[in-house]
């Protein structure tokens, strides 16, 4: 089979597509036939060695890419009951010690890290799903909002931030989404109570539309203090790129690190084919195109994600 593997650290031009044995699963592992899988910045900090620099994995001489899988059981090992060869599945993963990742034409993964696929949903569609999706779910339970508190979201129609507004409106919060101008009508759809433009001057604005300030924000623009100050005393603040600002005012500051979490990506999922949430394919590019990938993902500017197809 085909994979996408990092052997040096650097710009797209490092990336390798190689051809390895297709793994066998073993005990409590799945074999999944890839329909997708979706590339981000978890992939640049692979490719560019940042995880090595910040010590969240050692050196090693192979790295594989891509944390979002969507796609069809092959094969199963001893011990898995909850998957059976045909089924179409979803999954995330997080280890970065693993020499082949979600980005090939075959991934094995442990059966806790998979859930069914959105029922009705293309599998491609689906492989958007995994890791914004837990994030943005992830760090709603961190900040641990009543419904109809108020809740700001930077850079609300990214990858992260749509699924935060979205499952924040099924949370009962209300909702303040900050993003470009061309991006009111999709924020307002998805579930925002009021829009402020990213060219407005974020706190004083929504501090006119909530006297005394929001009671928490997820900041998936790394505006940090831009952002934060927005918050009232005592209200909470998630940075979802690790630089939440310096606690003060008693916000209750966090660096979210989302986690693989098969069952929340299940409950996801069911909300995906209920057509509670969205997914969004900004392009995609065949696997031995992944370079491309890379160059699309840093223009920016995407609304959904790119998604690699073997």
């Amino acid at each position: 089979m085909r994979a996408a593997v990092v052997k040096e650290f650097g710009g797209p031009e490092v990336l390798q597509v190689i051809d390895v044995p297709t793994p066998e699963p073993g005990p409590g592992e799945v074999l999944v036939e890839v329909a997708g899988a979706s590339v981000s910045f978890a992939d640049v900090m692979v490719r560019t060695g940042l995880n090595v620099q910040y010590g969240a994995t050692a050196a090693r001489e192979q790295f594989g890419l891509g944390a979002d899988v969507a796609g069809t059981v092959a094969a199963v090992g001893a011990g898995v009951t909850r998957f059976t060869v045909g089924d179409a599945v979803v999954g995330t993963q997080e280890r970065l010690d693993r020499p082949l990742g979600a980005q090939a034409e075959y991934v094995l993964l442990e059966d806790w890290e998979l859930a069914p696929a959105p029922v009705g949903a293309g599998l491609v569609e689906s492989a958007t799903l995994g890791l914004n999706a837990t994030t943005a779910d992830q760090a709603l339970d961190v900040l641990g909002l009543k419904p109809s508190q108020w809740l700001l979201v930077s850079g609300a129609a990214g990858g992260v931030g749509l699924f935060a507004v979205e499952l924040a409106r099924l949370r009962g919060l209300r909702v303040i989404a900050q993003g470009r101008a061309r991006d009111e009508e999709l924020l307002l759809r998805a579930g925002a109570e009021r829009f402020v433009p990213s060219g407005d001057d974020l706190v004083p604005a929504v501090r006119r539309l909530v006297p005394g300030g929001v009671d928490a924000a997820i900041d998936a623009a790394d505006l940090r203090a831009g952002a934060a100050d927005a918050v009232r005393h005592g209200g909470a603040f998630v940075s979802l790129l690790n630089s939440a600002p310096m606690a003060r005012r008693q916000v209750r500051m966090t660096n979210l690190a989302w986690h693989t979490d098969g069952e929340r990506l299940a409950k996801l999922a069911a909300y995906a084919g209920a057509g509670l949430i969205s997914l969004r394919v900004a392009t995609t590019f065949p696997l031995a195109r992944i370079a491309d990938a890379h160059e699309a993902l840093a223009a920016g500017g995407l609304r959904g994600r790119i998604v690699l197809v073997p």
